[in-house]
């Protein structure tokens, strides 16, 4: 994106890159990649709030939503709002709420750990197979950020401190991964 200011976005860069085919299989990629991040992004959180409060329900009219729909749908209606934003620099401030929620958890943590008298033992299973496929979600969607970086950039008023937003998001991964 340095090279050329008229580079914006991944196709631009395989167009650049490979010319016209190149810009059409990486949208097409790209594209793909997004649709089924925002996907995972809803299963993930659906599951993890229906684990939270098992007998959530609605019901509108004579439709009867239950489970994991109901939070599916709620997180759909609260996350929308922000696609629509011109600039991606408004997002800061609502990522503040990620920041928050990381230091209440290390500190919740901490907490029962420490000074509810639960302690740091090793006892209980070593292995839990029902929560595999929650792990392999919150896992996987680490890794995804990457397919926003070229509109990060472009919403920055300073472009050239782009590296250090690589560098924060580097350290921020390997963070919640370990």
């Amino acid at each position: 994106m340095s090279v050329s200011p008229s580079i914006k976005t991944y196709p631009d860069i395989g167009e650049f890159a490979f010319g016209n085919k190149g810009r059409i299989l990486i949208s097409i990629f790209l594209y793909l990649e997004l649709y089924l991040v925002a996907i995972e992004f809803l299963i993930l959180e659906g599951d993890n709030l229906q684990k939270l409060f098992p007998n959530a329900k609605i019901h509108v009219g004579w439709v009867k939503i239950v489970g994991r729909e109901v939070f599916v749908l709620l997180v759909a209606v609260v996350i929308l709002p922000t696609t629509w934003l011109k600039s991606l620099s408004l997002l800061a401030y609502v990522s503040i709420g990620g920041v928050l929620a990381s230091v209440v958890l290390v500190f919740s943590i901490f907490w029962v750990g420490a000074i509810d008298g639960i302690g740091f033992k090793e006892k209980g299973v070593i292995w839990r197979w029902d929560g595999l496929i929650s792990a392999i979600s919150m896992y996987t969607f680490c890794y995804c950020g990457h397919a926003v970086f070229p509109t990060i950039c472009n919403s920055m008023k300073d472009r050239s401190q782009f590296p250090k937003v690589i560098s924060n998001f580097d350290k921020h991964v390997l963070l919640f991964r370990f």
